[in-house]
């Protein structure tokens, strides 16, 4: 029996076509199959499906309401899932509530800070014994200075002796010739550049210069330099590398710019620095730390960083040193004060005292201190710096006899309350702090347990609530608190077309503003703190702790700022403490003073416009008395020697 094959290119076909619908049949059985679900494997989707097979128009209405309705539910649920947790934003809702009406209302408070100071780094930490970015970067370039300086101190020294030892000069031409194998000679000074030993490098240099004429010199002119004007080192004619920088790190002056505007400032030579050179002279410097560690505390030399390493080690504190400064100083250390709170007639005044009491010293200064924005004044006592005062000027400067009372008044000039009143600033202030914290997110504020809380005992507390302030939340309140206030600023003027006319000064300054505005949002602002904090020598963040009472008044407030650096070493604890109520104001030493300075029946204030203008003036009349015997000494001059001063605007009368 035989068969009959097909032919070939039949056959190709037919396979082809075959293997075709089969694999289209695969993939949609599969594309059917995977569109399908069942209770058992796949989660429930939807609540209520539309049958459109059915015909039934009241049937059709039903399940289109209901699949509307589980739609609805599904997206509630959806938006649920990203929603904050309710007591987050319950808390921030209680607060502003209450801060609104804390600020509309009048009130009294006072205040105590303590002090205390901890190591930046602890001592456990992973980041114990390294030191921190900006410090490394002084430090290095500090460093790098005295190592070029006691460079070329040393190479123009005549009494530097170059006898070295055969041995020695051999093993460097050793290694010369072995780094020419490998790369070229100018790699191989370049390692021992690295080298701290100063006769290594004039060995490398004495032998390099025996043998670089056997170098290989193909690519180069007869002068030594190749296409692109540089010699077999890198270097141009002037000395330079491709970079603009030669051998010693130092940049070409041409690179720099006019070296007449170089300020010559302490750190004035960082832009001169070679990057390279300086990882370089960082891993020396810091391998002499680690030996100067390990080592006696005599054995090695004190390593030189110049003036600006002195500084450094002069404001770092140690912790022995913040030790003691908690027990001699901090210890005893307080800032207390009380105010009084007017928002209808927006005056504020308050006493503010810097104390120490020890067992064997105390020592207090108090300043009382007024300001009123609806008059656009300012008192205080000017006990306090009465002494800076009469230093700057004794002869205009009263005693405390001449004084008529506890308190001076200073006010703005009248063509300044003329064009924007300080009330117009006072409230526009005031509304940014509002809307301000009116946007900050729900996620740092919380509702804290008070239980365990002394202070919430102290003051009668019934809830707080927590807000966190780092560089990043205070530099999008301060972003938006100027927002907020040019806006109202804008609102103000627009609001008095007849006081500020198109192309008013004060107008056109705030709509300049408003279109700055425009370009950066408020986390800029946040984020440029943060940059900030990242290379300044300070760090900041605090903590408040808002205390409210079970009709949810603002009865207390606790603050807590860190202030820290590397530089100093230490970070400083700032613990604020602020009541409320009337019982603590009536009871604290500071309420006579203040009482005595601003109370309705404390003296008059002494017009301090009048004291400045009395005091310009008696200037002024000064200088013109000096100006006056200058020309009596030119005139008796005159006098007595009439040949002298003959051509002089002064005639001499012979006859007299």
């Amino acid at each position: 029996m035989s068969i009959t094959r097909p032919a070939r290119g039949k056959l190709q076909f037919y396979s082809y076509h075959s293997f075709k619908i089969a694999c289209y049949t695969a993939f949609s059985a599969a594309a059917i199959s995977g569109c399908q679900s069942t209770p058992s494997t796949a989660p429930q989707t939807t609540g209520a499906l539309i049958d459109y097979s059915v015909t039934d128009m009241s049937l059709n209405q039903a399940q289109g309401r209901a699949f509307n309705e589980h739609l609805q539910a599904s997206q509630q649920q959806h938006e649920q899932l990203f929603t904050l947790p309710n007591s987050e934003a319950q808390a921030k809702t209680r607060l502003l509530t209450a801060i609104r009406q804390h600020l509309g209302t009048e009130h009294v408070s006072v205040s105590q800070a303590h002090y205390q100071a901890v190591p930046f780094i602890d001592a456990d930490s992973i980041d114990a014994g390294a030191t921190g970015l900006l410090r490394t970067i002084i430090e290095t370039y500090a460093y790098s200075e005295m190592q070029d300086e006691d460079d070329s101190n040393y190479s123009n020294d005549d009494d530097y002796d170059y006898n070295l030892n055969d041995e020695k000069l051999s093993s460097a031409r050793a290694e010369i010739e072995a780094a020419m194998d490998a790369t070229d000679a100018a790699r191989a000074l370049e390692e021992y550049d690295a080298d701290a030993d100063v006769n290594k490098v004039i060995v490398a240099e004495e032998a390099y210069e025996s043998i670089a004429s056997d170098y290989d010199t193909e690519g180069y002119d007869e002068y030594g330099y190749d296409q692109d004007g540089y010699d077999r080192y890198g270097f141009d004619q002037y000395g330079y590398d491709e970079y603009g920088y030669d051998q010693y790190g130092s940049q070409d002056p041409y690179l720099e710019g006019d070296d007449d505007y170089d300020t010559g400032g302490a750190l004035s030579g960082l832009s001169k620095l070679n990057p390279r050179d300086l990882f370089r002279k960082y891993e020396v410097m810091q391998a002499q730390k680690q030996a100067k560690t390990a080592a006696p505390a005599d054995a090695l030399p004190p390593m030189s960083t110049g003036m600006l390493g002195l500084l450094l080690d002069s404001i770092h504190r140690t912790p022995e040193q913040i030790k003691a400064t908690n027990a001699y100083q901090y210890r005893y250390l307080t800032f207390n004060s009380v105010s009084q709170f007017k928002p209808e007639q927006k005056r504020i005044q308050s006493v503010y005292s810097y104390d120490y009491a020890a067992p064997t010293m105390s020592s207090s200064i108090q300043i009382p201190l007024a300001l009123d924005f609806a008059n656009s004044r300012l008192s205080l006592d000017p006990s306090a710096i009465m002494p800076v005062v009469a230093l700057i000027n004794p002869e205009q400067t009263p005693t405390p006899n001449e004084m008529t009372a506890h308190t001076v008044d200073f006010g703005l000039p009248e063509s300044i309350t003329s064009q924007l009143p300080s009330a117009v600033i006072y409230d526009a202030v005031i509304t940014g702090i509002q809307g301000s914290m009116a946007e900050i997110s729900p996620e740092y504020f919380s509702a804290v347990d008070i239980r365990d809380d002394t202070f919430a005992k102290q003051v009668g507390a019934s809830s707080a609530v927590k807000v966190y302030f780092g560089s990043k939340q205070s530099g999008e309140m301060i972003g938006r608190m100027l927002k907020y206030i040019s806006q109202s600023l804008s609102a103000y003027v627009d609001a008095h077309p007849d006081r500020y006319p198109d192309g008013a000064l004060l107008k056109t300054a705030i709509d300049k503003i408003e279109v700055y505005n425009k370009g950066y949002q408020s986390a800029d602002v946040g984020a440029l703190l943060q940059l900030v904090e990242a290379i300044a020598p300070i760090s900041f963040n605090h903590t408040n702790y808002y205390y409210l009472n079970h009709s949810d008044r603002l009865i207390a407030k606790q603050q807590r700022t860190n202030i820290g650096s590397d530089l100093f070493g230490a970070k400083l604890t700032v613990l604020n403490q602020t009541r409320y109520d009337a019982q603590s104001y009536n009871n604290h030493a500071l309420t006579p003073l203040l009482t005595q300075s601003f109370g309705p029946n404390a003296a008059s204030a002494i017009d301090g416009n009048a004291w400045l203008k009395q005091s310009k003036l008696n200037k002024e009349r000064l200088e013109q008395a000096r100006y006056a015997r200058y020309d009596y000494n030119d005139a008796y001059d005159a006098m007595e020697n009439p040949y002298e001063y003959e051509n002089d605007e002064y005639e001499v009368d012979d006859n007299n």
